[in-house]
């Protein structure tokens, strides 16, 4: 039974009700928690509730006591509607699901399974479902699943924003490397097969009994073997890394035989370097010209610069023509083109690290934004399509609010947006006669982006507020569409 069938066996899906009932009584659970991911998903619950009040088919008003009446009266048990699940129930869910699996316990995990489950059944053709329940398998380890969940996402949709073609590329790799390894240690170690007719519990405990006793002779079958029959049995792939990682530690300790270990240890990087990132062609991101902070400034000096909003507002502005007049054209994140109303051109994509829309759009410049180095080189390696920009923004570029306006969590103590970072990089260098915002209301009309993206929510870690207030203190001009800084 994979890990998957058991978390089923002991957590009814499928059906909304019982899903509901679930995420409420889990409400309580978490009621209370310091743990920083258990109170987001407390929030996303709640909301949950909220929602679920107010699309049931009991009386629409939510009942008077807040949450704990929503609690009481979820566990209760309130009817489902009767024509399927609403789409803004659909996206609480949802929204439930991903901090559930981002706290990664056991309970939560759980929690994210049944409301996998409960989505695909009332939606089987849901893309924010299918890549949930990809995501999920990947975590639990079950990556045959993962990879046959992440296809039908892929089949579903035209924009793969999210990375997952790179994502399912890497696992494969990952896999064949593997097994390469498996059959490497096969081979070195002929007597391992005698070991793989036990548990790979009991045969593991018996390696490391005799390893602890000096007799590495008789612990490395051991140790193999155990391995060997993991494998068989498709344990979760985090089992399996873990106790190959322990295996190769001690190896070290042990091996004279230095190509032999060498040649193992190499599959072994090879395979964990696929999971993490997936295969790259050239992890030195070649193919690009490096740009610093001084040289984006020359080159933007004196040159008329608008940047356009992913807002509603700039889908129906009809000011195509008057954005491609301006020297430079600013887009973010990810943006759509509908040339009549956002004009056609993009000189400069500005992008948080962590989502791939539209990098495979030909632009000069490229600049990408994030707050921590790892983190951002690595999707640099994942997410970068050769021949796609000129420029890309190195690492002076990287987080301009933080590192170059050096303003610390405790002055601007939300996560500044990538259009304020862009904005705030264009104010300070200060070498543009027109520095424009077209469409900029803060999300007032809603977001206007690639379809695939519509469904992110527009996330409560930002300071939209204080953002909005330091742009009109330095307006020179404001009118409906157009606020001028310059």
């Amino acid at each position: 039974m994979t890990t998957v069938q058991k978390r089923r066996a002991r957590a009814r899906g499928g059906e909304l009700d019982d899903c509901l009932r679930a995420c409420a009584v889990h409400s309580g659970k978490v009621v209370g928690s310091v743990d920083r991911r258990r109170v987001e998903l407390a929030e996303q619950l709640r909301k949950l509730l909220v929602v679920w009040g107010t699309t049931s088919a009991a009386p629409a008003p939510a009942p008077a006591g807040g949450a704990t009446a929503l609690l009481k009266r979820a566990v209760k048990g309130a009817a489902a509607p009767a024509n399927g699940i609403p789409n803004e129930l659909l996206d609480a869910l949802l929204a439930v699901a991903n901090k559930a699996l981002e706290c990664g316990y056991d309970d939560e995990l759980n929690l994210a399974l049944v409301i996998s489950d409960t989505v695909l059944a009332q939606r089987k053709n849901s893309r924010a479902g299918w890549r949930l329940r990809a995501r999920l398998l990947e975590t639990l380890g079950e990556e045959t699943e993962a990879v046959e969940a992440y296809d039908k996402y892929l089949a579903l949709t035209d924009d793969d924003g999210f990375g997952v073609r790179a994502k399912i590329a890497g696992l494969r790799a990952a896999a064949e490397k593997e097994r390469e390894l498996l059959a490497l240690l096969r081979r070195q170690n002929p007597r391992a097969e005698e070991y793989t007719r036990r548990a790979a519990t009991d045969v593991w405990a018996e390696g490391l009994a005799a390893q602890a006793l000096g007799d590495w002779t008789e612990a490395e079958p051991r140790l193999v073997g155990a391995l060997l029959t993991l494998a068989a049995e498709d344990a979760p792939v985090a089992d399996r890394q873990e106790l190959l990682s322990q295996y190769l530690d001690l190896r070290m300790t042990r091996e004279t035989d230095l190509p032999a270990l060498t040649e193992a240890l190499a599959l072994y990087a090879e395979q964990r370097r696929n999971r993490m990132r997936g295969p790259v062609a050239d992890p030195t991101v070649g193919g690009v010209q490096w740009t610093s902070l001084g040289e984006f400034r020359n080159r933007i000096a004196g040159k008329s610069i608008c940047l356009i909003a992913n807002s509603g507002r700039v889908g129906a502005s009809s000011m195509g023509a008057e954005i491609d007049a301006y020297d430079l054209v600013v887009r973010f994140n990810s943006y759509k083109i509908d040339p009549r109303h956002t004009g056609s051109r993009t000189d400069i994509h500005a992008t948080i690290h962590k989502h791939g829309f539209n990098w495979d759009q030909r632009v000069d410049t490229r600049l990408v934004f994030g707050g921590i180095s790892g983190d951002w080189k690595y999707s640099l390696r994942n997410r970068l399509v050769p021949g796609a920009q000129t420029f890309l923004g190195d690492e002076s570029l990287r987080w301009p609010v933080r590192n170059i306006g050096k303003l610390s969590a405790d002055v601007w103590s939300g996560i500044p947006t990538t259009g304020f970072n862009m904005l705030y990089l264009l104010d300070f260098l200060d070498v543009s006669p027109t520095l424009d915002l077209i469409g900029f209301d803060f999300y007032e009309s809603g977001a206007y982006r690639v379809q695939e993206a519509m469904k992110l929510a527009i996330t409560s870690v930002h300071e939209y507020t204080s953002e909005k207030a330091w742009v009109m203190q330095r307006a020179q001009s404001v009118t409906d569409m157009r606020i001028s800084l310059r």
